[in-house]
């Protein structure tokens, strides 16, 4: 197996899908603009700066679904898809894409963004593995998003941890994948970056570019 692995906010995507996500709850109706900005940046500053507390911001993040129920965010979301999220996917992430499925490469898609917010974007974008945030699930009949996390978050060094068990599954480790290669653009992403034979600085950070140019890593810009 030769793997390719993907980050998908500022690297497959020009945007962040999470922070696009609350942006059109708020244009909705369903959040508060001022208080909702309000709180949204502070976690954004605590996502640059490496110290998010990834538990709290999902319980933040799905608050809007929570409260509506998943008839109502399953059909915001299809509208969500239709105008936000296909007008940004631009020819240069897919050609990418297409490039390693030509190659034979088993394409997944590695992000700290939650599996309501992406898995539409995953089929979008034609890639059918997704390794996300997983939300816990109520054990009453409506079966809906509690807030918490199940597992471990694929956020940092999570991430490893959620491809070895993906690996796992298919009978697979680290050392039966003949070559692996991870595409991202933030220093969040570092552990997984240096996990794998290939790291691709996509659409870097300032600090990722600084660090890819100075360990002689491939810089991608596909959105210049």
């Amino acid at each position: 197996m030769r793997l390719a692995l993907f980050d998908l906010d500022h690297t497959l995507l020009p945007l962040d899908s999470d922070h696009a996500w609350g942006q059109y709850t708020v244009r909705i109706g369903w959040r508060d603009a001022e208080v909702f900005a309000a709180r949204n940046d502070g976690f954004y500053q605590q996502y640059k700066a490496g110290s998010l507390d990834i538990h709290e911001y999902i319980r933040f993040a799905t608050e809007a679904i929570r409260e509506h129920g998943q008839a109502a965010a399953d059909a915001a979301h299809q509208a969500f898809m239709d105008e936000v999220i296909r007008p940004a996917i631009r020819p240069a992430a897919l050609d990418l894409l297409k490039k390693h499925q030509d190659a034979g490469d088993q394409i997944v898609i590695v992000t700290a963004t939650n599996e309501f917010v992406t898995r539409p974007i995953a089929t979008a974008l034609g890639v059918d593995e997704l390794i996300a945030i997983r939300l816990e699930r109520g054990p009453d009949a409506a079966n809906w998003v509690t807030g918490n996390i199940e597992g471990t978050p694929s956020f940092r060094e999570g991430k490893i941890v959620r491809v070895e068990q993906w690996l796992a599954a298919r009978g697979l480790d680290w050392p039966a994948v003949a070559r692996s290669t991870f595409y991202s653009d933030s220093m969040n992403d570092l552990a997984l970056l240096e996990r794998v034979d290939e790291p691709v600085a996509t659409n870097p950070d300032e600090r990722l570019r600084a660090l890819a140019q100075a360990r002689g890593w491939t810089i991608r810009d596909l959105f210049a």
